[in-house]
């Protein structure tokens, strides 16, 4: 037998449409950061102000990087209506003035709540070196990877809403220095992100048409929850062990 023939006698079909979805909703059941120990502190109120804190200036890092990403993203694109869906990610964080200040804004509420100074947030100079290495990797990924594999790692979107719903509810109910209005970034993302969840998995559907496009589309899911995780591990080593690396944010009394 020709090494021709062995090849294609090798070559896995791709699954269905709906297999494909089930598996990449699969990584997110194993995965996805709402099981990490540290978003059980947070959500279940076992963490004080001064960590709640830590977790909000490191995840600003990542909400400032996420327009960045889109937009790189699109630049891709020469598919005009596809831009003009995704475009609408970069306006619920940026803003779309004057009636939407946007995501980012309303995540920098919740750090003025906490007491940190918006420019010392901005400038991004406190969080921890793990957040900053895993959100530019993201930014990276999308500018490298295949299109369709590129838009796969925002897939963590589908299981995005369940956390919020929980981050609200355990946030409210356990912390006296939060209220609605500061909560109102979270409140915000249940009706967007499964709005751009649905457009993403679709696209991701029709366009990964081999087997090895579908695996490599579930890897960008994976690769996305490991960046998620990442962060939360940086924060747990950093804030509840105690070890605070040189030039990061450390709380008055530690």
């Amino acid at each position: 037998m020709n090494e021709f023939v062995r090849k294609a006698e090798g070559t896995a079909l791709p699954w269905s449409k709906e297999e494909f979805e089930a598996r990449i909703r699969a990584v997110g059941a194993e995965r996805y950061h709402d099981k990490h120990e540290f978003h059980r502190m947070l959500h279940g109120g076992a963490l004080n102000k001064n960590q709640v804190a830590a977790w909000a200036l490191n995840r600003y890092c990542y909400q400032e990087a996420v327009p960045r990403k889109d937009a790189a993203l699109m630049s891709r694109v020469y598919d005009r209506e596809f831009r003009r869906e995704w475009i609408h990610r970069i306006h619920d964080h940026d803003g779309l003035l004057p009636e939407e200040t946007g995501g980012i804004e309303r995540w920098l509420k919740l750090t003025d709540c906490l007491g940190l100074d918006r420019g010392y947030v901005t400038s991004m100079r406190g969080a921890l070196p793990a957040t900053r290495f895993a959100v530019e990797a993201y930014v990276r990924f999308v500018v490298e990877q295949p299109l369709v594999v590129a838009v796969a790692s925002s897939l963590t979107e589908l299981f995005a809403p369940s956390i919020h719903r929980e981050r609200i509810a355990g946030m409210l109910a356990n912390y006296s220095f939060v209220n609605d209005d500061v909560m109102a970034y979270f409140k915000r993302r249940l009706s967007q992100a499964p709005r751009d969840a649905d457009f993403a998995l679709e696209f991701v559907k029709e366009n990964a048409r081999t087997r090895e496009a579908q695996e490599a589309c579930i890897d960008a899911v994976r690769f996305k929850c490991d960046v998620l995780w990442a962060q939360l591990d940086a924060l747990y080593l950093a804030y509840v062990v105690g070890m605070i690396p040189p030039g990061a944010y450390r709380p008055e009394g530690t």
